[in-house]
């Protein structure tokens, strides 16, 4: 008699920028002794590239070569501060290279393309495929694994989100204006929810949950609470 297959426990958390995500599915995968990945951070890492070579960020095939040539790739490392080491080829990028004025101003525009969403789709359900994770995105619970057992769709207001945004990038030594960043966020969004392929949309079985009023131990509470009650 064959043995039952289960799927290793994966855990998606979606939202729109800086509505705690990464934070929150940071704190989550140590409290469960899980693996942690921010997809966000592979496209951070293409647009990373496709500066460092002037590629241009709407040439979609050049990208795509960009990808074979340079491949982003994940190294799971539990020392990291991240839970992961992300690389470009040989390269490896830190934090603050990731989250500079200049990644951010194309990464949407690097995020929206068919063929780059396929190529980092596929190497997302791999990494989810070794075993247990929480992985944060834009497209995690609709796209990514769709069979995730929790879905959680964070969000906030945008005060809110300049809010922590700021509070990051002051961390990270990347000096932003609260204007400049609040209208960053707000044209993220715009892009985000209004592109054609994985638009920006919470899945139909994900559980909502607005963090405006919340500290970050209080949202991860409320979805361990959804976690225990998903067994």
């Amino acid at each position: 008699m064959r043995g039952v297959v289960t799927t290793p426990l994966q855990i998606a958390i979606d939202g729109p920028a800086a509505s705690g995500k990464t934070t929150v599915a940071r704190k989550l995968a140590a409290r469960l002794h899980v693996l942690y990945l921010d997809t966000g951070a592979m496209y951070r890492a293409l647009a990373f590239e496709a500066l460092h070579t002037r590629t241009d960020a709407d040439n979609e095939p050049a990208l795509l070569h960009l990808c074979h040539d340079r491949a982003v790739r994940i190294a799971l490392d539990a020392a990291s501060p991240l839970g992961f080491r992300v690389f470009a080829g040989d390269q490896e990028l830190d934090e603050q290279t990731l989250q500079s004025n200049e990644v951010t101003a194309i990464v949407s525009t690097i995020a929206k393309h068919p063929g780059v969403r396929e190529a980092m789709v596929a190497e997302q359900r791999r990494i989810a495929g070794a075993g247990p994770v929480v992985m944060a995105g834009r497209d995690i619970g609709t796209v990514v694994l769709p069979s995730a057992r929790v879905k959680i769709f964070l969000t906030a207001s945008v005060a809110a989100r300049v809010e922590r945004r700021l509070a990051q990038y002051q961390a990270s030594g990347v000096d932003v204006s609260t204007h400049q960043l609040s209208e960053e966020i707000e044209e993220r969004d715009r892009l985000d929810r209004n592109r054609t392929v994985s638009p920006l949309v919470p899945a139909a079985d994900a559980h909502e949950i607005d963090s405006s009023g919340m500290t970050a131990d209080q949202v991860l509470d409320k979805i361990c609470a959804i976690v225990e009650a998903s067994r």
